[in-house]
């Protein structure tokens, strides 16, 4: 007799060429009509199903997990932050947690690149000014849009982890000189190959760069990492860049500062309170002070497909009786 699929339940709709893998391997319920699921529905789904693979746009919450099936033995979770999952909660059930590292990197690097040329060099303003509707641009001249140069500038990268050390290899290339703050040092042979420069001290990192880079991902110890009193140190003229999470950072405090001309701007890919995007922001987005986008950081088809491609491995894997590959336990996080 052959075995029972395992039922998957897909909390987002994902790419036609995974979602059609899942229904060949698996009994999958897909969200076709990509409808975000409530508490309640996930809760239904965890009470039903033998894998949940939820996206970050879903809380999978302590009380979410309470609600588990006796058959529900993993999460397998589309994308790389897990800081939405009570992992703790969930490895306390006996349920497995698994993520999809390494798969947004490159992805994820490249955005945080057009984010550090975009807010300087005011790109995203000379757009919106070339496009308007009252011709607002009367030509070229000297002292028209002047932005500020990267090349030569220090950057700072928070979190050098596999996005951080890309994030280095793009801006090695454009004239930046890199610096770095992370919980160790890198070995010193990547080190000397990005030309990166560690910095033990946050604080005094902070202090000393033109441009800083957020790269680290969101967790207990990470949360308001860039607090009121840290983003006092930053220098009135740098720049903050923002592709990871949106609670490393105080919004409310960053906005004041750059609304006070204590920060120059910020190019933000991410926000504290996800899908809200606060109307202060906003009004300093339409002023040009800063560059805000929809979390588009890892938006590839190439990523999407990738990221959907782990998850399949991660569930055949533990259906299969074997340790999944890309499992994360609370003691990683």
């Amino acid at each position: 007799m052959a075995r029972k699929k395992p039922l998957v339940v897909v909390t987002r709709r994902l790419p036609d060429k995974i979602e059609t893998r899942m229904r060949e391997l698996f009994d999958a319920r897909l969200n076709v009509d990509d409808v975000p699921m409530s508490q309640e529905q996930l809760a239904e789904a965890m009470a039903t199903a033998d894998v949940l693979v939820p996206a970050i746009c879903d809380r999978i919450d302590a009380k979410v997990i309470e609600a588990a099936g006796p058959n529900l033995k993993l999460i397998a979770n589309f994308g790389n932050g897990v800081d939405h999952i009570d992992v703790a909660a969930a490895n306390a059930r006996g349920i497995t947690v698994t993520n999809t590292p390494g798969v947004l990197t490159e992805d994820t690097a490249d955005m945080t690149m057009a984010l550090i040329l975009a807010v300087p060099r005011r790109l995203t303003e000379g757009a919106a000014l070339i496009t308007s509707d009252d011709g607002t641009w009367p030509g070229w001249s000297p002292m028209w849009m002047l932005g500020h140069r990267i090349w030569g500038k220090r950057l700072g990268i928070i979190g050098m982890g596999r996005i951080g050390q890309a994030v280095a290899r793009r801006a090695k290339a454009f004239g930046l000189q890199i610096h770095y703050h992370n919980r160790r040092p890198l070995p010193a042979h990547i080190e000397e190959d990005l030309e990166a420069t560690y910095w033990d001290s946050l604080d005094q990192m902070l202090a000393r760069m033109d441009i800083l880079s957020v790269n680290c991902p969101h967790t207990p110890a990470t949360f308001h990492l860039l607090s009121a009193r840290r983003l006092k140190l930053i220098r009135p003229d740098a720049y903050i860049v923002n592709t990871a999470r949106g609670e490393v950072i105080d919004e409310h405090a960053l906005i004041r500062m750059i609304e006070n001309g204590e920060i120059a701007g910020a190019g933000l890919d991410v926000f504290e309170r996800e899908p809200a995007v606060s109307p202060k922001l906003l009004k300093l987005a339409r002023a040009g002070k800063v560059v805000l986008l929809p979390h588009m950081g890892s938006a590839t088809v190439e990523a999407r497909v990738d990221t959907g491609e782990k998850v399949i491995v991660n569930i055949k894997a533990f259906m299969d009786g074997h340790r999944p590959p890309d499992r994360v336990l609370p003691a990683m996080l």
